[in-house]
């Protein structure tokens, strides 16, 4: 087969994935989730990484049969080189660089959180430029302005927790198991999202703040309990909805202010959170109403996943940014 065969790999948390993208078309997109870390409330960075070398290969060989492309025809190999958990990116890189090295072709150095913006334009390609990106996952909230495939500009953040995170710590206050923020996300398709109501921190520009969030809710329910130890399982349902209205409601106001600011109406939406589907139903219907344009990748490309890796280095190999040998994963980098 000709054109430009690129294998990208993923592995900056909890999920060994890998993708082979022909031309610009993704081919095959294989994922193994870890399961291990349920009975630990997060997840185990030593477990991660460990897991990560049992299942890298089988997981490679997979992506490669179903894409019926052979080694020998790869022109690169990609692989996320940051951010994540240490040991897990240095098990994706050192591998994607050993199997480049043995071919004799280059590799390209991936950001995850740059892979999880450009991950709409695998079904999408045609998405109009300039376009803000809603990037919302367990580490990270970012609005970003997408100005073309290689031009990226962070233009507000979390500045303590992320969206995902306080989903997670919720769902566990409310005695929920690991993963918690799609059992928050099911429990609140039941409730009455304006039922309580929790704080939602004022932060100045388009930053984000949601640690006050997690305070307000820990407070609510500490008192609560108090007075009647079966608060929670007699309200999951409302509380569900109304933590998952509060979380939701600050991101859309957030988004609101950028396009404002920007004038930019065409929206996309990323990263692992991009799959709640309270989420997803909100910003529908805001869109709706203030006439943007949205753009929401299938949930397969919301999470991490290595497609998202491979449309990154898709667009990375066209403009030749190949990796050099000394360049090491690294847990905090930034785009």
């Amino acid at each position: 087969m000709s054109g430009v065969h690129i294998l990208a790999i993923e592995s900056s948390c909890d999920e060994t994935s890998a993708s082979v993208i022909s031309n610009g078309r993704i081919l095959s997109n294989v994922i193994y989730t870890q399961k291990i870390h349920e009975q630990y409330g997060g997840v185990v960075p030593e477990h991660a990484s460990r897991l990560h070398i049992r299942h890298i290969l089988p997981v490679v060989q997979e992506a490669m049969s179903q894409s019926g492309i052979a080694l020998e025809e790869l022109n690169a190999i990609a692989y996320t080189q940051a951010p994540g958990l240490i040991g897990s990116l240095i098990v994706g890189s050192t591998f994607a660089k050993g199997l480049a090295w043995s071919l004799n072709i280059p590799t390209l150095a991936i950001h995850h959180m740059k892979a999880h913006v450009l991950a709409n334009l695998i079904e999408k390609p045609d998405i109009p430029f300039p376009f803000l990106c809603l990037t919302v996952s367990g580490g990270h909230t970012q609005i970003v302005q997408v100005d073309s495939p290689y031009e990226l500009k962070v233009i507000g953040e979390t500045i303590d927790d992320a969206a995902g995170e306080a989903f997670d710590k919720s769902a566990k206050m409310l005695g929920l198991p690991y993963p918690g923020g799609p059992l928050i996300d099911h429990h609140a398709s039941n409730g009455n999202p304006k039922r309580f109501v929790f704080a939602k921190p004022q932060i100045e520009g388009l930053n984000f703040s949601f640690s006050g969030v997690k305070t307000s809710i820990l407070y609510f329910l500490q008192a609560e309990l108090k007075k009647d130890d079966q608060f929670i399982a007699n309200n999951l349902n409302d509380l569900c909805a109304s933590i998952q209205y509060t979380i939701v409601k600050i991101l859309i106001t957030k988004l609101k202010k950028a396009v404002k600011e920007t004038g930019i109406h065409t929206i996309a939406l990323a990263g692992g959170v991009s799959a709640n589907k309270g989420l997803r139903s909100s910003l529908t219907l805001e869109a709706q109403k203030q006439h943007w344009q949205l753009h929401i990748p299938s949930f397969e490309y919301c999470t991490d996943n290595a497609a998202m890796i491979a449309m990154a280095a898709h667009y990375a190999y066209l403009n030749e940014e190949f990796a050099s040998d000394e360049q090491s994963a690294n847990a905090r980098g930034s785009f």
